[in-house]
């Protein structure tokens, strides 16, 4: 065996065990299966409508998610973690880039 098909073999085997949660090395991300959207967006101070125009939700999914009938997906808590922890983080990641001004 090549010295190359050696180190695409161990990378595939790490990616298995990474897959099947089996990973020994690496940083592993915590989201919470259930999270109060309610309380984030009441520590944030904001209506409803001006949470989800300031975050990109639609009102409907954010009302829904507040009155339980329907639960975040799993990337959407995520992103509901980082709001909760740094809102303001992420208002200055999601603010428009501005284009540099030309001579």
């Amino acid at each position: 065996m090549t010295k190359a098909a050696g180190k695409i073999l161990r990378g595939l085997a790490q990616a298995v065990d990474f897959a099947e949660g089996r990973a020994r090395h690496g940083y592993r991300v915590y989201v919470p299966d259930a999270i109060d959207v309610r309380a984030i967006r009441l520590r944030a101070g904001l209506t409803q409508a001006e949470f989800a125009a300031r975050f990109g939700f639609s009102l409907s999914a954010l009302r829904h998610w507040e009155q339980r009938t329907r639960t975040p997906e799993g990337p959407t808590r995520a992103y509901l973690c980082v709001i909760s922890r740094d809102p303001e983080a992420v208002e200055r990641a999601l603010r428009p880039v501005r284009e540099k001004s030309r001579p």
